[in-house]
């Protein structure tokens, strides 16, 4: 598996932090949208700018509403069908034959 040079970059780890650099490690993620960082060489966390936490939050309401419209879309179309199918319904010569010899009965 090939490792991206971006992320090699946005490696630290948790030993910078016990040694006091933690203002500099938030200092590169102001230039560097996300950092990733080690404990034991395994990644344990990630710190995002802001400008990519909010990035990331717009990515996912948007996300949101297009699921929401999706819905919305599906159930006009359902909606659709069946006023469609009951409007055939009401049109067909068969029902509006039946109507005629009700309305004709309810008048005797």
């Amino acid at each position: 598996m090939a490792i991206n040079a971006d992320v090699l970059k946005s490696i630290v780890s948790i030993t910078q932090f016990n040694k006091g650099q933690a203002s500099k490690i938030f200092d590169r993620v102001r230039t560097e949208r996300q950092l990733v960082v080690l404990k034991n060489n395994t990644p344990t966390a990630v710190i995002l700018s802001t400008e990519e936490f909010e990035r990331m939050c717009g990515i996912e309401e948007n996300y949101q509403s297009l699921l929401l419209e999706q819905e919305s879309i599906a159930n006009h179309d359902k909606l659709s069908t069946i006023l469609s199918r009951q409007s055939s319904l009401l049109a067909s010569p068969m029902l509006i034959s039946k109507k005629k010899k009700m309305s004709k009965s309810n008048e005797l």
